[in-house]
């Protein structure tokens, strides 16, 4: 399957130039076509995310003028040559000088998309490695750790962003959503570090993790000369944050309600979904303002940078460099649904640092899988990054995949993919729950 990317075609000849445009657009690429090398030249720099394509012979900048001003500019820039036949020898001296490729006139259109593909692919590796190394030499200590996790250019979490400043100088009770290792405890976090309480304590409690029988001693302490205070007490003028508190039971739930009317405490709550257990008043209480984290697996787009953040702080706390990233660990960071979201990430980044993330030890996923079933994931991965990137809309996923109607639904049913799942507001029905 062939992932779509932006192509600079630069040939003087107009019939030639428009038929190998029009085959590349029938592909899904964006085709920025050039008559001229010199103008071609001119609008080209570093951050271009594509291929090139070029002639050989052209009047006034030939392609070895062009190809040398662009490796001036940046010698991983993927060159392909048209040549015809009488020059290919030269076009074995651009290969051997650092051209990407070369195709010999005439050629099969399915010859020069495949070698595309490839060369794209190749620059995606580039600029996300260069991507990588501006993070890992910017990466955050530790103790910011926390804000990554509102990292990312996906309009939910630009929306969330958004809301984080709002909401913690309003100094109001909130709930947050999102599955598990979504990193609900940092956004929480982030929260209170935007607040007028910032300068106080944060206090977590997770109910999940407490038995029910004991989760009022823990909350709320224990009198007598041997006894202890309570997280809610710890809390006072600062923040109480409540992880899981659809598992808090419905004692502790009443209890909680009574005190939290005298004291100054901030609650931020967390579940993975809006909480059906708990008392009415009390989800009124924490309710009225929500935060919603979406999980890793639709944030596709996001996950290369995200990454490259997680990776370089594991870097840091193993004392290791930041290795390069493969085009298999590109796929495999595209392609996998990560269920355990950025702690299942993070494990990742650590096994990716410590030079595992290939070996017998890497992606479970991978353990004993046949080549069909890893090209099968890897497929399914590209399908799901179409969907997410148009919104659910199938029109523009098979303009992004070059795929017609009946083969692109065949193998969303082949994957068990629902296209409505990806549908966000402005492009129809919103998302299923």
């Amino acid at each position: 399957m062939i992932s779509p990317g932006p192509i600079l075609l630069v040939d003087d000849d107009e019939a030639l130039g428009a038929a190998i445009a029009a085959s590349l657009e029938l592909a899904g690429h964006q085709v920025i076509l050039h008559r001229d090398a010199q103008a071609a030249l001119a609008g080209l720099d570093r951050r271009f995310a594509g291929a090139i394509i070029s002639d050989l012979r052209m009047p006034g900048m030939d392609g070895w003028q062009f190809f040398a001003a662009v490796q001036q500019l940046d010698p991983d820039l993927p060159l392909i040559f048209i040549t015809g036949h009488g020059n290919i020898d030269e076009a074995v001296s651009a290969l051997k000088a650092g051209a990407y490729d070369f195709v010999a006139k005439p050629f099969d259109p399915e010859r020069l998309l495949a070698s595309v593909a490839r060369a794209l692919e190749k620059r995606r590796l580039v600029l996300d490695n260069r991507r990588l190394a501006t993070i890992a030499a910017n990466a955050a200590p530790d103790p910011l750790a926390h804000l990554m996790v509102l990292a990312g250019d996906d309009p939910a979490m630009v929306a969330l962003r958004d809301r984080v400043g709002p909401v913690g100088d309003a100094d109001i009770d909130l709930l947050i959503i999102a599955e598990p290792g979504c990193g609900r405890d940092r956004v929480a976090r982030a929260v209170h570090d935007r607040s007028r309480r910032r300068a106080r304590a944060f206090v977590p409690f997770n109910c999940a993790a407490v038995p029910a029988e004991a989760q009022a001693a823990e909350l709320f302490g224990q009198p007598g000369p041997r006894g202890s205070r309570g997280r809610l007490a710890q809390a006072v003028q600062g923040t109480l944050f409540l992880d899981g508190i659809d598992a808090l039971a419905l004692p502790a739930q009443l209890r909680l309600l009574a005190a939290l009317e005298p004291l100054d405490v901030r609650v931020i709550a967390a579940a993975p979904a809006m909480p059906d257990r708990l008392h009415p008043e009390l989800l009124i209480r924490l309710g009225g303002v929500r935060l919603l984290i979406p999980p890793l697996r639709q944030r596709r787009d996001d996950m290369v940078m995200l990454f490259g953040q997680v990776a370089a702080l594991a870097a840091q706390r193993l004392g290791q460099a930041l290795p390069p990233i493969s085009a298999s660990v590109r796929a495999h960071l595209i392609a996998h649904d990560w269920p355990g979201n950025l702690a299942e990430l993070d494990n990742y980044a650590q096994r990716f640092v410590l030079g595992l993330a290939e070996d017998g030890q890497a992606v479970a996923d991978d353990a004993g899988s046949s080549l069909a079933e890893r090209l099968g994931r890897i497929e399914a991965g590209l399908l799901r990054e179409a969907l997410e990137r148009s919104g659910g809309r199938i029109e523009a996923a098979m303009a992004a995949l070059g795929l017609p109607r009946k083969t692109l639904y065949d193998k969303l049913t082949r994957h068990g993919i629902d296209p409505r799942r990806y549908r966000r507001p402005g492009t129809g029905k919103p998302p299923l729950p």
